[in-house]
C-alpha cells in the first residue's frame, strides 16, 4: 500500500478532495457545537424568572409569564372536543346515561346533578354551576368543598388556618376562591420543586409514620395529584375536617373497615334508610393496586408526558386522557400500534362497565325493595343486616365507579371489587325477599319505572324545576357579586404587568 504522500503526488486532485472533505466535516461539527450551545442556552433561559412570583400567587397567567410553554399547554385543559369510548374531556350527564344512579343517591346531592368532570381549567366554573352546591336557598355546603378546586385555597388556608377554613361555609368564600386548579397547587414559586399544598395528604402519611419530604421526585409526580384525586371524608359535624381514610390501607375493603370502625355515615338513604358512604374519586388508591404503580410509573408519565421543543424538554400541562396523546404517553413504553393500544384499553373498560351496570341495577333494586319493607312495618332489627349489605355493596361499586378511567388504573382490582359489590347486593335482595314474604308482600315486587333521569328524580321526590331556577338565580346574583369583590381585591393581570 502506497504512503499517502505518494498518492497525493501522483493524484493532486485527491489532495483537494481531502481538503474539501475536511472543511465539510469541520463545518458540520461547528454547526453541531453551535446547536448544542444554543439549546443549552435556551434551556437555561427557560428556567430563569422574568419576574419573581410572589408567595401564594394563585393566578396561572402570572406564572405563565415565566413559563409560557407550560401555561399554553395548560390552557388546552379548556378543550372539550375529545371523547373516548368511555370518557374524554367533554361533559357527559351521567344521571341521564345511567338513571339508576339517581336512586342510588336518593337523599344526597349527587341525585340532583352528576356530570363527568371537564379539564382543570373549568374547576371553579363547574363547581359553581352544579346543582350539588345548591342555590341561594340551599347553599349550606361546607367550605371544605372548595379544597381541591383552586390555588387560592392554600393562600386562604394560610390566612385562616386549615381548621377554620374547613369550618366555614362554601357560600362565604366564593369571592376568595376564583382561580381554577393550576401552578401554585403543585409548585414552589421560587424553586419550582413539586410540593404538597393540601394538609390532608401530609397528615395521612404522618399517621402512617411517613414524612412527605422523604418521597422521590418520581413519587411526587403522583403525590401532587394525590392531594385531590383520592377518597376523603369530612371529619366531625362541626369541624368538617378533610381527612383521608388510609389508616388501614388503600383498598376498598380496608377503607370500608375504617369507616365502619368509626361509624361514619355520609348520609342516610332516603328510600332504604341505609347508612351510606359516598366515594369521592379514589384514583390514587386504585392506581396503587395496579401494574403501572408497581412498575414505578407516575400519574404525570401518562397524563402529563414530557414534550420537546427545540432544546427544551418540559412537562405537557395539558392534563388529559392518555388516549388523546398516545404517542407521548402509551407508546413511550408500549411499542404496539395506536389501534392495538386503544383496543386493549377498551376491552378492559368494556368488561368493567358490564359488571358496574349489573351492580348499579342490583343496588337500585335493593334500595327500592328495602323501602317497601319499611312501608310494610319492618323493624330495625329485621333490617339491620340488610342495610349493612346495601351500604357495603354501594361503597364498593362507588369505589370503582367514582374513579376516573373506568377502572383502567387497575382493571383486575376493579373487577374484583365490583364482583364483591354484586355479591353483597344480591345477598341483600335475597334477605329482603325472605323478609317481604314474612311481611305478607308477594315477591318479586313491582319496581317503578326509572328508565330516565326525569322519571327517577320524580320517583325519589326531587323538585327539579325549583332547584334549577334557584341555581340560575344564584348565578345571576351571588356569583356575580363574588366576581366583583374578587376583581376589586386582586386587581387585574394588566396591573400586575405594569408593576
Amino acid at each position: 500500500m502506497k504512503p499517502i504522500r505518494e498518492v497525493i503526488k501522483e493524484k493532486p486532485g485527491f489532495a483537494w478532495l481531502i481538503f474539501l472533505a475536511t472543511i465539510v466535516v469541520v463545518f458540520l461539527l461547528g454547526m453541531l457545537a453551535s446547536s448544542i450551545i444554543e439549546r443549552k442556552a435556551e434551556r437555561i433561559y427557560t428556567l430563569q424568572m422574568i419576574k419573581p412570583i410572589e408567595d401564594w400567587e394563585p393566578r396561572n397567567e402570572v406564572w405563565g409569564q415565566n413559563f409560557p410553554r407550560e401555561y399554553e399547554s395548560y390552557l388546552k385543559t379548556l378543550d372539550t372536543d375529545f371523547y373516548s369510548k368511555h370518557g374524554g374531556s367533554g361533559m357527559i350527564d351521567y344521571l341521564e346515561k345511567y338513571p339508576e344512579l339517581v336512586v342510588l343517591w336518593a337523599g344526597y346531592a349527587f341525585s340532583k346533578d352528576y356530570n363527568q368532570g371537564r379539564g382543570h381549567g373549568y374547576a371553579i366554573e363547574d363547581l359553581r354551576n352544579t346543582l350539588r352546591t345548591g342555590g341561594n336557598e340551599e347553599s349550606l355546603m361546607p367550605a371544605t368543598c372548595w379544597t381541591c378546586k383552586s390555588p387560592d385555597v392554600p393562600r386562604v388556608m394560610k390566612d385562616m388556618s386549615p381548621a377554620k377554613f374547613y369550618q366555614g361555609k362554601w357560600i362565604d368564600l366564593g369571592s376568595e376562591i376564583i382561580n381554577p386548579i393550576g401552578c401554585q397547587d403543585c409548585h414552589d414559586n421560587k424553586t419550582l420543586d413539586l410540593i404538597i399544598t393540601r394538609p390532608a395528604l401530609i397528615e395521612a402519611f404522618e399517621r402512617q409514620g411517613k414524612d412527605i419530604n422523604s418521597f422521590s421526585r418520581q413519587e411526587m409526580r403522583s403525590l401532587v395529584c394525590a392531594q385531590c384525586h383520592v377518597e376523603y371524608y369530612f371529619k366531625g359535624k362541626k369541624e368538617q375536617y378533610l381527612t383521608f381514610p388510609w389508616d388501614n390501607g388503600f383498598s376498598a375493603d380496608e377503607m370500608e373497615e375504617y369507616y365502619d370502625n368509626i361509624n361514619f355515615v355520609d348520609w342516610t338513604h332516603k328510600l332504604s334508610r341505609a347508612p351510606m358512604l359516598k366515594a369521592q374519586h379514589p384514583d390514587y388508591e386504585l392506581f396503587k393496586t395496579g401494574i403501572h404503580s408497581k412498575r414505578g410509573v407516575s400519574c404525570a408519565d401518562c397524563h402529563m408526558p414530557y414534550k420537546s421543543e427545540g432544546g427544551v424538554k418540559y412537562t405537557d400541562h395539558h392534563i388529559q386522557s392518555p388516549l388523546n396523546n398516545v404517542a407521548n404517553s402509551c407508546q413511550v413504553c408500549h411499542r404496539e400500534e395506536k389501534e392495538t393500544l386503544f383496543r386493549d384499553v377498551y376491552d378492559r373498560q368494556d368488561r368493567i362497565e358490564e359488571l358496574r351496570r349489573i351492580a348499579e341495577k342490583t343496588i337500585a333494586s335493593a334500595h327500592i325493595e328495602a323501602k317497601i319493607a319499611w312501608d310494610n312495618n319492618a323493624t330495625q332489627e329485621q333490617m339491620k343486616e340488610i342495610l349493612t349489605l346495601i351500604r357495603h355493596a354501594q361503597w364498593r361499586w362507588d369505589w370503582v365507579a367514582a374513579s376516573n378511567g373506568l377502572g383502567f388504573h387497575s382493571p383486575v382490582e376493579a373487577l374484583r371489587v365490583l364482583g364483591t359489590s354484586i355479591h353483597k347486593g344480591e345477598q341483600a335482595r335475597r334477605f329482603l325477599a325472605v323478609l317481604l314474604g314474612k311481611l305478607g308482600v308477594n315477591y318479586p315486587v313491582e319496581l317503578p319505572d326509572i328508565s330516565t333521569k326525569e322519571k327517577a328524580q320524580k320517583f325519589i321526590g326531587l323538585d327539579m324545576k325549583f332547584l334549577i331556577k334557584d341555581k340560575q338565580n344564584f348565578l345571576q346574583t351571588t356569583a356575580v357579586k363574588w366576581d366583583e369583590e374578587a376583581k376589586n381585591r386582586q386587581g387585574t393581570l394588566k396591573e400586575y404587568k405594569n408593576q
